[in-house]
């Protein structure tokens, strides 16, 4: 449902008609609830302005070049990380196992398919979800939906459910502990190629791919040893690699806060993530979320799903790229196994008409989300295996290339999704069921459906 929110005070005065981080203050917008006090909202806001950002300029733009070589061919971009991240979960712990899954997969790609690999993690941002319903029912009585910790609690209480603008500040410091905490990690060896083995956790040696992973590690140490065989010292590069983040635009007010002007650069850039998409839910043409990312140098992402039209969407893609600049913008599609054959074909020809540069993706998860007999919400991992190698097949049949993966997972053994080379079951859903909102791939989950990507890439795009 699309209201219309109080106003809040501009830093200074813009031009009728000039986009600004607030312009989208007048619109009508989706997905964002209304907070009880609007001063302290506006204090929270002006607080977060005053902050230092979490990202650079230079980071966003080096994503952008770089989303530019994926839709060109040259470059695979994987997309990975939580359903929606909380506050409790920024711990040392569930960050390692975050950037092993991601590294580890990566790494599978790279090695199976020879062409480099952009990670771009749902990590340091991700705390808000779009909901189908404002409220619902608990113990008999109404109260609002859980709509990520950004905006409030997961306690099914009236108070704890109340939008709490803090909540913004919060979010904005555990996103910085977890970026720190990252980029440590990615910078000082953690990814050191001389030892990928010690990146393993035990219950991968189950996995019926586990061979070849224990093969790809000695071939990863065979190359770094040539190398280093043939180069005066040790290999440096391999102790260092790039992992930017991502989130969905949902609260406008957190990314309004931090998004700026910088020095010797053109335009404005949201400082909260180097990449920002548009959910299905928020993507009116003429309403708030599309009138922000109008005006913001990062990477967009825009999911596209039923229900949609697709005129719409490429008057959105017109609006958020105007200028058609590669890398700019990337198509993450989610129609679900049974509506992928029936949609995607035609959506490709119509961009493709229109010289859209767009990166390519496929979110096979969003679409084939239902609940078991208990009521316990699931995936099941041959629907996303399917849908995945529907929409390899069917842009390899249109001479098109599909660059990406959206994939929400997890580095922990989780059992929120069923099926994979274990056959988790429905009966094993509660064992460790953790997520607040939707059902993740777990770690060997996960590595088994990089390796199936690497097996689709390979058979229409191997050099």
């Amino acid at each position: 449902m699309a209201t219309k929110l109080p106003p809040l005070r501009v830093s200074r005065k813009f031009e009728k008609n000039e986009w600004h981080p607030l312009s989208w203050n007048d619109r009508e917008v989706n997905q964002l609830p209304t907070y009880p006090d609007n001063n302290e909202l506006q204090q929270v806001y002006d607080q977060l302005r005053t902050l230092p950002p979490l990202t650079t300029s230079w980071e966003v733009l080096a994503l952008k070049k770089k989303l530019a070589e994926v839709a060109e061919g040259n470059a695979i971009l994987l997309q990975g990380g939580d359903c929606a991240e909380t506050f409790d979960a920024c711990n040392a712990p569930k960050i390692v196992n975050q950037l092993k899954v991601m590294l580890q997969m990566s790494f599978i790609l790279i090695h199976e398919t020879g062409i480099p690999v952009v990670r771009v993690g749902r990590v340091a941002g991700q705390y808000a979800k779009p909901r189908s319903s404002e409220f619902e029912v608990v113990e008999g009585r109404e109260i609002l939906n859980y709509r990520g910790d950004l905006i409030n609690s997961y306690e099914p209480t009236p108070e704890a459910r109340r939008p709490d603008p803090q909540r913004m500040v919060t979010a904005y410091n555990k996103a910085a502990l977890t970026l720190n905490f990252l980029r440590a990690l990615a910078e000082e060896g953690f990814a050191d190629l001389h030892h990928p083995e010690q990146w393993e956790l035990d219950f991968m040696k189950n996995n019926r791919y586990y061979k070849e992973y224990e093969q790809m590690v000695l071939s990863i140490n065979k190359a770094v040893n040539f190398m280093e065989s043939v180069t005066p010292g040790p290999l440096q590069t391999s102790q260092k690699v790039d992992l930017y983040t991502s989130h969905e635009a949902l609260n406008l007010y957190y990314e309004s806060a931090q998004t700026r002007r910088v020095p010797r650069k053109e335009g404005w850039f949201n400082l909260s993530g180097h990449m920002v998409w548009l959910g299905n839910r928020t993507r009116s043409l003429e309403n708030a979320h599309v009138e922000y990312l109008r005006g913001i140098q990062n990477p967009i992402g825009i999911k596209v799903g039923p229900p949609f039209d697709r005129d719409e969407v490429l008057e959105l893609i017109r609006r958020l790229n105007p200028r058609h600049e590669a890398g700019k913008i990337v198509l993450i599609t989610r129609f679900g196994v049974k509506e992928v054959e029936r949609e995607l074909p035609g959506f490709i020809r119509a961009v493709n008409r229109e010289g859209f540069p767009v990166v390519w993706s496929c979110d096979p998860m969003h679409g084939n989300t239902f609940s078991t007999r208990r009521k316990v919400k699931t995936r099941n991992f041959d629907d996303i295996l399917e849908e995945l190698k529907t929409t390899f097949e069917i842009h390899r049949a249109e001479a098109n290339y599909l660059g990406g993966v959206h994939l929400e997972l997890t580095g922990d053994n989780v059992t929120e999704c069923v099926g994979g080379a274990n056959g988790l079951n429905e009966e094993g859903l509660t064992r460790n069921y953790e997520t607040y909102c939707d059902p993740r791939l777990n770690y060997e989950q996960s590595l088994e459906m990089a390796f199936l990507v690497a097996k689709e890439w390979n058979e229409g795009y191997r050099r």
